[in-house]
Order: structure tokens, then C-alpha cells, then sequence
């Protein structure tokens, strides 16, 4: 079966800068998948391109066999790592606005994910909490069937339990045959989840591995090895 995410030569450079230097990968189909690197290794830069947010330098990234465009957007379902929703509305109207504005937009999942948290669908953004906000915006993602997740720094800036809700949510509520890309520095919380990772450092792919073959092979978690690997 084809990858979902195939990247040739991937390049994108901002002025002398290089963001990602020549980057091959291929992300297969049915995996939660680790986008690992420090602050400034080329995480959202790559994941921009997937989303057509950005234009290659060079090289060519497609997504179900297509370069980033419309029929891409359909098929990913993107969570960035700072909120875009209107703090004015209230939660029931942006339920209805995925609603109206993806296909695939599962409106009875993004209820009883929201009745189990407890989130009133008549609050306005504004009002909620940081953390709930972050919940309310990935279970939106988390409500589509879509092909691919792209989940960017999910789990920064909020609590340890919503820490764990989120990654509750992100295994319990994705399509099986589509693929979730994660971004995050907080390895140690996420690794569980993970099939595979890919550790990016100043743009460059420097290993993709399964989870459980770095742990057999290196005799520790992926988070001891990423901090090993990133110290050097």
C-alpha cells in the first residue's frame, strides 16, 4: 500500500536559511507516529507544507499521491499549535461550523466527547479555560474521518490530567486506517501511544524507527534515546 505522506528531496529555505535540507520520508498508513526534534528543528515547517500552509523551496511532498491543494485539505485533519477559533463564539457554534465545512465531520462524536468533559455546548470560547479550550479544539480535529491527523504540539501548555484526556481521546477517537502525525518535545508522555517515531534536527531526518524496536534495540525508552541522541 502506498505511504500517505511521501516527501522526495524535500527542501525549504527562508532567505539563507535552511528550514529542512533534503528531506526523504514516508509515512505509512494505520500509525500513530512521533514528529520529534527540538524548538527550531523544522517540526512545523514540514507540517505547514502537508497542510499547503507552505510552498516547497524544492523537492515535492503528496499526500495520498497529491500535492498539497484542495483535495488534500479534505483528506487532513489538521490540529496547528496555536488556537484559530473566534473567542465569541460558543462551542455549539463551532461544532456547527466543522459541521457545515467538512464532509466528514462526525457531529454525535464531537457531543459525547464534549458531554463527557462536561463542556456546556452553550459556553462561549472566552470563557472556558486554556486547557478545555485545547479540548474543545481537538475534539473537533479528533471528529472528522480523515486519512491523516497532524497534530501540532497537542499537549503543550496544559495540565498533566488534560494531558492525559487528550491522548485518551487521540487513540480512542481516530479512523484506524488513517495515520496521526504528533509533534511535541514531551516525549515522556506520548511515547506510549507511539508506533513510530521520526527525529528531525536543523531540517535534517536523522532516524525513523519503530517505538518498540528502539526500546528492544537500545534498551531504553524513546525518551532516554532522544534525549541521548539530541545531547550529542
Amino acid at each position: 500500500m502506498a505511504p500517505i505522506v511521501r516527501c522526495v528531496g524535500l527542501t525549504k529555505n527562508y532567505g539563507r536559511k535552511t528550514a529542512l535540507n533534503q528531506i526523504y520520508l514516508n509515512l505509512d498508513r494505520g500509525k500513530i507516529i512521533g514528529l520529534l526534534g527540538p524548538n527550531g528543528s523544522g517540526k512545523t515547517t514540514l507540517i505547514k507544507i502537508m497542510n499547503g500552509l507552505l510552498e516547497p523551496s524544492s523537492g515535492e511532498i503528496l499526500i495520498n499521491g497529491q500535492r498539497p491543494g484542495v483535495e488534500t485539505k479534505s483528506k487532513i485533519s489538521y490540529l496547528p499549535e496555536r488556537t484559530y477559533l473566534q473567542p465569541g463564539m460558543k462551542v455549539l457554534e463551532v461544532v456547527e461550523y466543522f459541521h457545515d465545512f467538512y464532509p466528514d465531520f462526525q457531529v454525535d462524536r464531537a457531543y459525547d466527547m464534549l458531554a463527557r468533559l462536561q463542556i456546556q455546548p452553550y459556553e462561549r470560547l472566552k470563557n472556558l479555560s486554556k486547557g478545555t479550550k485545547e479540548k474543545v479544539q481537538l475534539i473537533l480535529v479528533m471528529s472528522r474521518d480523515a486519512d491523516l491527523y497532524v497534530l501540532d504540539e497537542p499537549i503543550a501548555g496544559v495540565d498533566p490530567a488534560s494531558r492525559d484526556y487528550i491522548l485518551h481521546t487521540i487513540v480512542g477517537n481516530y479512523n484506524r486506517n488513517a495515520t496521526i502525525l504528533l509533534s511535541t518535545h514531551l516525549i515522556s508522555d506520548v511515547e506510549n501511544i507511539l508506533d513510530e517515531v521520526v527525529f528531525i534536527r536543523q531540517g535534517n531526518i536523522i532516524l525513523q524507527a519503530g517505538a518498540e524496536e528502539i526500546r528492544r534495540n537500545e534498551g531504553k525508552s524513546v525518551d532516554r534515546f532522544f534525549r541521548e541522541v539530541f545531547v550529542c
